[in-house]
This record gives C-alpha cells, structure tokens and sequence, in this order.
C-alpha cells in the first residue's frame, strides 16, 4: 500500500468517525459507488457503470471498518483493488443471496448512512460535503485527471468532420477518454441547430454541418472531472460569436469569484450578474451553473442561497450556456490561485478581464477548422 494512500484512507477513516461522533450514532455506512471510492481511495464497487449503488458496501464503526459483498467480486476488490491490504474486514455473501452479510453487519446498530437505507439516517447532503473536501493525494490524482480529459477531448474534437453522425462523434469522444483508462460517464454531443435547443444533448444520428459540442465527464480512481469544447466549420457566424463572447465572461466572473471564503450564493449572483451586462439577463434560467465536482459529477450546486463557502482544495466545475454556446472546465481552488485543471494545450482562449481582479481568466474559445 502506498504511503500517500496510506495516509488519505487514516483521514478518511478519521472524517468518517467524526460523522459518527457527532451524530451520536454506531456507524456510517456507505453504499454509493461514489462514497465506495472516497472511502477506498479510489476502488471501484460498481460493475454497471451507470448505477449509483454498486456491489459492495462499507460498513465503518468507532473501532472497525467492514465491507460487505459477494462472492462474485470479493476476489477483484481483494486482490487487485487491495482492500484486504488497506484493512478492511470482508464479510463475503453468496451471489444468491448478495445481501446477507450486509444484513449481519447492520444488525442492531443505529446508523447514518449515504443514501435512504432501512433505520438508518439519510445524511447524504453531509457526505457529500465530505467526499468534496480533498487530501493532497486526491488534489494530484485531480490533476492528472485534468489532463488526461483533456487530452481525450483535444483528440476527440480535432478528428471530427462533416458529415458524421453525434453517435460517431460520441464514440471518438468516448475510444480517446477509455484508451487513457478514464471512463466516460458522461458523454453528450449536439450538432448545429441542437446546440440551441438542447442543454443535455444525448446523441442521435443527425449528421454534422458546421458547428459541434461535445460533453465529457471522464472519472478515474472514483474522481469526476467535467469539460466542454465547442468546434466550427468555417467562420463563426456573428452572432453566434456574441453568444460565445457572452459566455465567457459569464465563465470568467464566475472562476474570478470562486475563491476561499466565499460562499456559492455569491459566487451565483456574480455569475447571475455577468450574464445581464452580457446582454442575456434570463439565460441562467435555462440551465444549472454548475457547482462543486469530487466523485460525482456534481457533488452539489451552485444555486442563489447557497451558504456553503469555498475552501482551498475544493475542485468546482462552472457550465454556462446561452443558447448556441457552452463554457466548462473543472477548477481546482488553491489558496492563492485557482487551477484550470482541463487547459488543452493548444488550443484556442481568450483573456476575459473580470472587473475588481488582477488577472484575465483564459476561456476557451471554439475551435475553428477551416
């Protein structure tokens, strides 16, 4: 076991039983693909990559931590996810009856748990406040997340043409992210006319014109890293360069804002503020701004109330859209500076100045093919 995983599963294990200590309770458990991994430093529970509960849970108490599973994927965990390794007590069930050993576990214990579970308390908002404040060692795993999404999307983006369907295009999006051993889970892609309609553009069979967007969410070791590129054909249309224009400044007052000691309620009104100097007071309306990113693609969002403050060590990922145009990179706040975790090299931004900052934020600009 590595010593920087060593270290990030004791304040795991030190955060979990804090939770337990303050709501005075037996246990915590966990049950959610995501919170698997938080606790696990970054092991996969989930064998349907599209379910939010996997194939094992964990169970941590005052003393222990326990996790319970089947048969069928107690040797991966074991073995290859080294969970016996990094302490954990199996409690393995047969496939046929994938419950028991849970059930054994939670006997007469008063617990919280991640998610609705029967007796046991629902502090998930909790939890994900906890999954969203990163160690060091997760900040780096971030990093390199960062880079491999982008790396995946560059490649994505520079190799589509007119003509394909957003099914081809969705799969050069999702073969670059998975041969970087990221696993796209999410993956949107929307064409000319759609990109107006559309905030969450599933992909169809419509063939491309001019004008592309493409979506990803790519998550490895549990973390969830989301970014958008947009790619046209020929000259940018004027008006659709306004639109794009717009969004970016609306992108760069809500990354100028995103700093230690602020609270998402701010950072909202900033960026609610930006879209009306824009000259699009109600696009907002159309679509959520986006918020704090961990291991889910939103652990929770920015919204106008919303009192919860920045810390450094919290990564965020803002969306802004107005019709026609998207902005999205996932950040990393530092206590001096803000990382722009998904900046392609070489591709196109623009320096937007933020009044009341010192810096330009760089948002990235569509890419042009001619």
């Amino acid at each position: 076991m590595k010593e920087a995983d060593r270290l990030e599963l004791a304040i795991k294990l030190a955060r979990a039983r804090t939770l337990i200590e303050k709501h005075q309770m037996d246990g915590l458990l966990l049950r959610r693909v995501s919170s698997f991994a938080w606790a696990t430093c970054g092991a996969a529970s989930y064998v349907n990559t599209a379910t939010s509960e996997g194939g094992a849970s964990l169970l941590i108490t005052r003393q222990a931590a326990f996790l319970a599973t089947t048969n069928i994927e107690a040797p991966r965990l074991e073995q290859e996810a080294l969970l016996a390794d990094q302490g954990w007590k199996f409690c393995i069930s047969l496939w046929s009856d994938p419950q028991a050993g849970l059930a054994r576990l939670v006997k007469d214990q008063n617990l919280i748990a991640d998610g609705p579970f029967p007796g046991a308390r629902d502090i998930s908002p909790e939890m994900a406040r906890l999954r969203s404040s990163l160690t060091e060692s997760e900040a780096e795993k971030f990093r390199s997340l960062g880079s491999l999404c982008a790396a995946a999307m560059d490649a994505a983006a520079r190799a589509v043409k007119p003509g394909m369907t957003e099914y081809q295009i969705a799969a050069l999006s999702g073969s670059e992210t998975q041969q970087r051993g990221v696993q796209p889970i999410v993956n949107l892609v929307a064409t000319d006319e759609r990109i107006f309609r559309y905030r969450h553009p599933l992909p169809t069979d419509k063939k491309l014109e001019r004008y592309a967007l493409l979506v990803l969410s790519g998550r490895k070791w549990g973390l969830v890293c989301s970014i958008s590129r947009l790619v046209h054909f020929g000259p940018v249309p004027a008006d659709l360069c306004s639109r794009m224009n717009a969004t970016m400044q609306v992108n760069a007052a809500f990354i100028a804002n995103t700093r230690p000691g602020r609270s998402l309620g701010e950072i909202f009104l900033a960026g609610q503020a930006a879209y009306a100097k824009a000259g699009y007071p109600d696009e907002w309306q159309q679509h959520h701004q986006g918020g704090v990113i961990g291991y889910e693609p939103r652990e929770y969002l920015g919204m106008p109330n919303c009192v919860d403050q920045v810390n450094p060590g919290m990564a965020l990922a803002w969306n802004p859209s107005i019709s026609g145009a998207k902005v999205e990179d996932t950040i990393l706040v530092g206590a001096d500076r803000n990382e722009i975790l998904t900046q392609i090299p070489g591709w196109p931004v623009a320096a937007v100045p933020v009044p009341g900052w010192d810096e330009a934020i760089f948002c990235p600009q569509a890419l042009e093919i001619k």
